[in-house]
């Protein structure tokens, strides 16, 4: 699907709030692109992230997807307006082992206050990209609480 941004700014109002995210610091993932409704962010393989088998915890892969997913939605709110996630699902669909990785949110359905997405996180060993994890998610409009902002 083909969205239209309402805020023209989007993409730098993404970046800011992103810079904020102490949390996507702390884990390495950085924002790679954003588009109207599709958000890619990326993340270097980190052993101290890992789980007793070496692979990355599935904690950290899910925190990037509801990232992704949140900031995916946050690009078709108006410029006033905040995110946050309400509902998500995860499907673990193999270890992440890779030598980095890629977590890629799209809105399936826009909505004035609730919105859906579709999150995938892939492991890149090589050349190659394999699906790790899927997301369903549920994100809200959050506009006029000074304790939550864009």
């Amino acid at each position: 699907m083909t969205f239209t941004a309402p805020d023209p700014n989007f993409r730098t109002r993404i970046a800011e709030s992103f810079a904020r995210q102490t949390a996507m610091q702390t884990l390495g993932i950085r924002l790679e692109s954003v588009e109207p409704g599709k958000v890619t962010l990326a993340m270097p393989f980190a052993a101290h992230l890992s789980q007793q088998h070496g692979f990355v915890h599935a904690g950290v892969i899910t925190t990037g997807l509801d990232s992704a997913c949140g900031y995916a939605a946050f690009t078709l709110m108006a410029a006033d307006a905040a995110v946050l996630s309400i509902e998500f699902k995860v499907n673990l669909l193999a270890p992440a082992k890779g030598d980095s990785f890629v977590m890629r949110g799209e809105v399936i359905k826009p909505g004035r206050t609730i919105t859906v997405c579709e999150g995938k996180a892939y492991a890149l060993t090589g050349g190659s990209e394999k699906l790790i994890a899927t997301m369903s998610a549920t994100m809200m409009t959050v506009t006029g609480r000074s304790d939550v902002q864009g």
